[in-house]
Formats: C-alpha cells, structure tokens, sequence
C-alpha cells in the first residue's frame, strides 16, 4: 500500500522488463509498452514532465548492424564491437501516449552467431559458469532449399468438432500449397481409427494438391476417441528405408529432411510409451530420422509430453490455448520449422567441458525464420573460438566459427530459467525423476517462475497496531492461487471429448480473500494495485491466466511502497 505522500514528493517506480526479441525477415524488433493514461497526468500546469530512456544494446556479434526507424528520437551515446547505447530525453505537456519500438537488422549475407560466457553469482544455487549459443540464419537463405517429406498427423476425435477442427484444416491447407514439387508428403487423421491419404509418400505436385483439399473436406470430420500410438507408428514405418524398399518404391531419405506434424487436443494414457518409441527410433535411425514436430490444442492435452516428443527428435513444439489463436500460430509453427538453414547440429567444444548441461539437450536445426539460441552450464574452459558444423541444402557439410566473449550485461540464467523449467520439467515427467523434480523446485522458488513442482500463494499484509490481530489477518488472509501452470494434460476431458477452451470449474471463495485489500484502490493506484490485477486474474479464462502469470513472472520487481499483496512460491 502506497503511504500518504505530501505535495511536492518524488514517487518513483521501478520495473524490470523481461521478453523476446521478435525476428522476422532478418530484422530483430522489439516493442515496449510506454502508454500512459490521461488520468496520471498531474492536474497543475506547473509540474515539470519529463520523459527518459536509455536503451543498451548487445547483439553478440561484431558483424555490421543497421538500426532502422524509431517511434522515439535516440541519440547515440556509445559504440563498441556489437554493443552500442542509446538515450532519449524530452519534456512533455502529456505523458507519453505511444508504446516505445526499437529494431535493427545485422548486415551478414551467410549464417553468423556467438557465444557469450557468463559467471554465477554468489546467490546462484548452481556454481557453475553458464554459456549462451545464438546461431543466425543470415539474409541470403531464399536459394537453395532443403528436399522434403512430410507427414501430418491430425487428430479428429470428437473434441476437435467445430472451430478447432476447422482451424486445423485451414492452416494445412494454407502450408501445402508451400511444398515444393521435389518434395513428398502424406496425411493421417486419427482418433480411434487411423484414415491415411495414401499408404506412401506422395509427390507434392499441382494435381495431386487438389485432390487433397477434397479428400481433406471428406475425411477430417471430428468424432470418437484419441489414439496417438497407431497412427505415429505408421508414420515412423513410412519412413523406414527397409519398408519402403520392400514395397518397391524409391527412398530418398537420404537427401531430404523428414518431418512428421502432430496435432492434437488431448491426452493419451500411453504417451510415455510413445517417448520411448519415438526415442528408440532416433537412437537406431540417426540423422535419417523424421523432426516430429508436436502441437498442443487447449490446456487439455499433455503440453510436457508433446514438448518431450519434438525435443528428443530434433522437432519444433507449438501450442494454442484458445480457439481464435489455433489457425495463426499452427501456420507460423509450420513455415518455421518447414524451412531448414541448417540440420543435424553439432558443437566440438562440447565434448571437452566438464558438468556439461543444454538446453535443449538435442541440438534443433538452424530455421530461416527463428534463429538457434542454446544455453547451458559447464565446468572448465571455452576455447576462444567454438566450430559449429551442419548440413546445408547442397547437402554439403558446413562449418561455422563463433566467437567466445565473456558477458556482463545479459543475466544469462535469469534470461533462461523459464526455458530451462519448461524442458527440466518435461525430462522429470519422462523419466519420473523425484531428483529433477526437486531442481526445478529449487530454481522456480530463486526465481519466482511458476512450476509444476510448486504452488504459488496469495498473501495480505494486513495493517494493524496490534501484533496479534495482523498475524491473525495474515494468516485468514493467504490464498492458493490455481491455474498458473499447464499439468500433465487431462485424460478424463479426453475420454468425454470435452472441446479446447472449456473452462474448468472454479472454486468461488478463491480470491475473496483479496476483498481486504480493496482500500488501496484510491487515485492514482487504479492503475497499480495488485488487487485490481487478482481480481482481474479471477474473470480471465485458465489460458489466459497463464500467460498473464508468464508476464508477470517476468516483472523480477514491481516496487510500490509497502505494497499490499506479495506473491511466493512454496515448495510443496
């Protein structure tokens, strides 16, 4: 709770900010909110306003870089090798009523990158040092492309019926018109049943494309159960040399990329068995194996399984928590990972440090629309240049040199941690690791991330004289907060083809304790009091809520004096 100020104070309020960077086209980008209300602005004339930002920027290269159009006018304070300072001062009648944009582009026709070495803190629970890998695509990568074959495997069970279902169709009908007539492709649909396009791999061509889009009309229509096993299974066997040999057909695994694109609303009781499956395959399959790239619909499906899958196989995980979002973020997720730069990633100073860890621990490939950034800790020594190799669409082996430069202005963990959780948390489901589970406790209590392995309270800090009635008021006034993390998936929603975006049941008395904290909302904290933001939290939808709780996790400080809920994690 903010005190009564007197005329004449300074309130200042501290925020750090914490997101990605956008990259599209080769340009980096980056939007910051810096819209201010009308009613913040003081109502004398005589108070002095006064704008200010000051922007560093690293972008752990030394290649040339181009800044490009600003909505505010920064002055260049300072230029070094890939890091460079900005400031903007102005004085203004209204605060600002534009969010503040910033983008650049790094001129390098060819694929570039760097890796930046970081030391821990004497806080950190983890001693060890902690590097960051960024791996760019470069301008030039519109030529030569890889060869394809694509398999899409769609699930049509009942909870898929309507808008989901019809999403689906629209996006995979938007992407192959993208293949290219060298390319080879196929489609299964599922639920208890399995309907195959055709029994092989066939030629992307015109003729072919349209007979697609009319056996897509006939035969994705949503109804029964979800069978993951079967359908993944035939898509793996369809891959497999010595199978498409014996039906006495061409293999052209060998110079192409294989891709299998699972999609899907639900959760399957044997989806450890499909790791393991799947798992087995690459292990014995090699750089011939297929990229299975997995897609979650809703909050019912197991996102942790789905990330596990595409992590083990070098694919890429995507994922929609409402029903407006399925179709754009199903096509992004496919023009992604469907154009390759770079495959089958390797790093030769890997295999000479000690303690090593990364994430993700199998190397993705480089994509022209979403640079390669690992991150991890080791023990030893980096070498001063680091040689990453991979295979290029002229199939030819491909070498690149990164530079190794120690960092002191990018918190390498803090920027990463929430990666880290995701990935630690989809190996503890895996292996049912009471170990791993534990780490990610540890790390999500350090850093205030939201975890599966944690809970995360609500607690009012009551003001009272009187010791005994504040710690009673405290003590009334603590709170779980639910629906902050995605779970395992839901098998019971799946069985009864509950549909993606039904909101499950919430418990009414959840946030009525926060009605105590309502006294704070006077004036000028409308616009900050966390209990108008709770309360807020209390109306949203679950997806929504997780995302909000994402944001927030990465606000590491919203200071406003003595404010009046604190949010912490518990280790239960």
């Amino acid at each position: 709770m903010i005190p009564q100020v007197d005329g004449g104070c300074e309130i200042s309020i501290y925020i750090s900010w914490s997101q990605k960077l956008l990259y599209k086209d080769g340009h980096f980008s980056f939007r910051m909110p810096f819209t201010f209300p009308e009613y913040v602005t003081p109502f004398t004339r005589m108070a002095e306003k006064q704008e200010k930002i000051q922007l560093n920027v690293n972008t752990g290269t030394e290649k040339e870089v181009i800044f490009h159009e600003l909505t505010h006018a920064l002055k260049e304070k300072s230029r070094h090798v890939g890091r460079f300072s900005f400031l903007y001062e102005a004085d203004a009648e209204n605060w600002s009523t534009k969010d503040f944009e910033f983008s650049y582009s790094v001129f390098s026709s060819d694929i570039y990158g760097g890796i930046m070495l970081n030391s821990p803190s004497m806080h950190d629970l983890d001693q060890r040092n902690m590097f960051c890998l960024c791996l760019y695509p470069g301008s030039n990568q519109m030529g030569k492309v890889f060869r394809k074959e694509v398999i899409f495997l769609v699930d049509i069970s009942g909870s898929m019926q309507g808008k989901p279902l019809e999403s689906v169709k629209s996006a995979l009908l938007s992407i192959l018109p993208e293949l290219a007539p060298t390319d080879c492709f196929n489609i299964i649909a599922f639920n208890e049943e399995m309907y195959s396009f055709s029994s092989f791999l066939e030629p992307a061509n015109v003729d072919l494309l349209e007979s697609t889009t009319q056996w897509i009309s006939k035969n994705l229509i949503a109804c029964g159960g979800t069978n993951i096993m079967r359908p993944l299974n035939e898509a793996l066997r369809m891959f497999d040399e010595n199978s498409i040999q014996s039906l006495g057909l061409l293999s052209k695994t060998k110079d192409a990329v294989p891709y299998i694109f699972l999609v899907t609303d639900g959760a399957v009781e044997n989806e450890r068995t499909v790791c393991h499956t799947v798992k087995s395959h690459v292990e014995n399959g090699g750089s011939l194996s297929p990229r299975i790239c997995t897609f979650g619909i809703g909050s019912y499906c197991n996102h942790y399984f789905l990330q596990m899958l595409s992590s083990v196989s070098r694919g890429k995980y995507g994922a929609a928590y409402d029903q407006d979002s399925i179709e754009p973020e199903m096509q992004k997720w496919f023009r992604k990972a469907l154009f390759p730069v770079l495959t089958n990633i390797t790093v030769d100073a890997f295999d000479d440090l000690k303690a090593f860890e990364v994430y993700p621990w199998k190397l993705p490939d480089l994509l022209i629309e979403c640079p390669l950034i690992i991150s991890g800790r080791y023990e030893g020594k980096f070498p001063n240049t680091v040689k990453v190799e991979g295979r290029s669409a002229d199939m030819n082996e491909k070498v690149i040199n990164l530079k190794v430069r120690n960092s002191t202005d990018i918190p390498i963990e803090k920027v990463f941690v929430k990666q880290q959780i995701d990935l630690l948390t989809a190996q503890a489901w895996f292996f049912e690791s009471m170990e791993l589970e534990e780490k990610i406790a540890k790390l999500s209590i350090q850093w205030g991330i939201p975890s599966e392995y944690t809970l995360m309270i609500v607690r009012i800090e009551a003001v009272e004289q009187d010791m005994m009635k504040k710690k009673q008021a405290i003590d009334e006034a603590v709170s779980l907060v639910h629906y902050v993390t995605l779970g395992f998936g839901n098998q019971i929603a799946t069985v009864e083809n509950i549909p993606p975006g039904s909101e499950e049941p919430r418990d009414p008395n959840a946030f009525a304790v926060l009605g105590k904290a309502v006294s704070c909302c006077n004036g000028f904290c409308d616009c900050f009091c966390c209990f108008c933001l709770i309360k807020t939290c209390s109306k949203m939808s679950d997806q929504c809520l997780i995302v909000l709780t994402q944001l927030c996790s990465a606000l590491s400080c919203f200071a406003c004096s003595e404010c009046c809920v604190q949010v912490c994690c518990d280790s239960g």
